[in-house]
């Protein structure tokens, strides 16, 4: 008698906690509470689905910013007193400075003084100097932008072919 009176507590204490966790009403009825407690079982469920969505949405979201990082060319240029001082920081690749140094020749720019490193990526300082015409700051950097850009352009085309 002892024992039954024991089950019996057990299941109203874990009938209380079921009840409590699906916030459904007052309702002593078993067939109730189990279904509330499917019904929160699936909600929880629809939840954690909508998380796994937004995470593989997120970390679609990264990839492509890692892969627009990793294409990502930073030209600056600086007007000096004769010339410019040009500084170019992209991904490494074949023939950057054959395209920067091409570029320099259709502007008309002498290179008085360049330092280039290609250890993780490609990064060039260069001090140049137009020869007879007038350039601007932002002439100098749409024209390197643009050469880095047709170049990588060109890379992409190819490789799809």
């Amino acid at each position: 008698m002892a024992s039954m009176l024991q089950k019996r507590i057990a299941m109203r204490r874990k009938i209380h906690i079921l009840r409590a966790q699906t916030k459904c009403s007052k309702s002593v009825k078993r067939s109730f509470i189990n279904t509330a407690t499917l019904l929160y079982i699936y909600k929880l469920i629809l939840k954690l689905e909508a998380i796994k969505r937004e995470y593989l949405n997120l970390m679609a979201t990264k990839k492509e910013y890692l892969k627009l990082m990793k294409n990502m060319q930073d030209v600056e240029v600086q007007k000096l007193m004769e010339g410019f001082l040009v500084k170019v920081n992209c991904e490494k690749g074949e023939d950057r400075l054959v395209i920067i140094l091409e570029a320099f020749d259709e502007m008309g720019l002498n290179v008085q003084q360049a330092r280039v490193s290609s250890n993780k990526r490609f990064e060039m300082e260069a001090i140049v100097v137009a020869q007879d015409q007038a350039l601007d700051v932002k002439e100098v950097t749409e024209a390197l932008l643009g050469a880095l850009k047709r170049k990588l352009e060109m890379r992409h085309y190819t490789q799809e072919a």
